[in-house]
């Protein structure tokens, strides 16, 4: 691992926040490459799509090939062991019930003039859920989009993941609803995802996480589909109290690591025996398990644990562990990372798989603007306004007023022809 070690002071935690994070790989640095390969399956569809799959895959690929057949999906979970189909169907149920504690009732607002606002949301119609894959599997991806998709209202949602595509992520898709799955890989994925090819029709909204070509594919295509935000490469802070296992925060930092070297890894603690051990920890566990070497992790003393959450709404970071004896109390002024976890029996392995929080969650800092993915990414807030009479005469001279300071005495017109008999 590429360690570095901070003695921070508590001043200024934006600028240690910067720091900090420019010790992994920024998306800016796939931006030329990622808007080629957009232009190729732009240009050339199915075809284009099929020969970027074979220039990074392994074998030949073929635009037959994308679309996964129906039986296998449906079959899939016949094919696995009936531990790991139960593993899966565990996560699903506690996913899809936190997923439907989200919706949004609609509202009704009665206005002192006397029209009427109606707050709404409707589901969009197609949702495409990107899952990693090739090197591993990621059926636990498959159901953190697709449930809440789902449970959104989605008709048709679409799966895209790297081949191979193996059986145990048919069977999440199965199990979580998936309409269709698509053996299709990389920013050259979220590309037939939003602009559309001859065998995959486009999709209203693209989510799930990725690596930076991903993420950087997703960022370039907003605006001609809806996008989840920014998720991925995976980041870890730890918050470390003098009671702190740091073989548990060892162990928690390299598995995030587990997921590749460009995220970010930083542990905090007011006593550098603490980050010492951490550090100790990290290294044993990382060269026994090969986590790649360029995987960063900073290790930062802090004067007060207070000060280490301060740094961490600076850094907003993907998960933030909290291992103080004071950890409850800490918790609600984390108000920037996408997912905490309260305590030292809360390891962030529990939110990526079942413990139903959802593992789809915002990265490179935008934890200050946006939140876990949820059944919100697949709909769409519409206002419906009612007006009276009553309310039209009331209202009209304010909107007259308003619409000719703009400019615009047609829209004055049309407000106060409304309001005659």
């Amino acid at each position: 691992m590429k360690i570095e070690r901070f003695d921070w002071d508590g001043q200024d935690p934006r600028a240690l926040a910067d720091r900090i994070r420019a010790l992994q790989p920024q998306l800016g640095e796939v931006s030329e490459p990622v808007a080629e390969i957009i232009g190729e399956v732009r240009r050339g569809g199915d075809e284009a799509l099929a020969e970027i799959e074979t220039r990074f895959g392994d074998g030949s690929v073929e635009p037959d090939d994308f679309r996964q057949p129906d039986e296998a999906l449906g079959s899939a979970a016949s094919r696995l062991d009936s531990e790991l189909v139960s593993a899966l169907e565990t996560a699903a149920a506690n996913i899809r019930s936190v997923a439907e504690a989200q919706l949004a009732d609609a509202r009704r607002v009665e206005l002192v003039q006397g029209q009427s606002v109606e707050l709404r949301e409707v589901p969009v119609q197609s949702a495409g859920i990107y899952a990693p894959g090739g090197v591993a599997a990621y059926p636990s991806t498959v159901l953190m989009g697709c449930i809440p998709a789902k449970v959104a209202g989605v008709d048709r949602v679409v799966v895209a993941t790297p081949l191979p595509v193996s059986d145990v992520t048919l069977a999440a898709a199965a199990i979580a609803g998936a309409d269709e799955v698509y053996a299709v890989g990389g920013a050259q994925a979220v590309a037939a995802l939003a602009l559309g090819t001859e065998r995959i029709a486009p999709v209203d909204v693209v989510a799930g996480p990725g690596n930076r070509y991903v993420q950087e594919a997703k960022r370039q295509l907003a605006g001609q589909v809806g996008i989840d935000g920014i998720a991925g490469p995976s980041e870890l802070m730890v918050i470390a109290g003098d009671t702190a296992n740091p073989d548990w925060m060892g162990l928690d930092l390299c598995a995030q690591a587990e997921h590749g070297p460009d995220g970010l890894l930083v542990a905090a603690a007011v006593e550098t025996v603490i980050l010492d051990a951490i550090e100790e920890s990290a290294k044993r566990i990382a060269a026994e398990n090969e986590i790649a070497d360029e995987a960063p992790l900073a290790l930062v003393a802090v004067p007060e644990t207070e000060a280490g959450v301060a740094l961490a709404n600076a850094i907003a970071p993907e998960h933030v562990e909290i291992l103080t004896e004071d950890a409850e109390l800490l918790a609600p002024r984390v108000t920037t990372a996408g997912c905490v976890f309260v305590g030292e029996r809360s390891a962030t392995a529990f939110g990526d798989y079942a413990a139903g929080s959802n593992h789809v969650l915002p990265t490179g800092g935008t934890g200050r603007f946006q939140g876990p993915l949820g059944p919100g990414a697949f709909r769409r807030p519409i206002a419906t306004v009612e007006m009276t009479q009553d309310a039209a005469r009331a209202l009209a001279p304010t909107v007259a007023t308003l619409a000719r300071a703009e400019g615009f005495p047609l829209h004055a017109e049309s407000a106060e022809a409304r309001a005659k008999d």
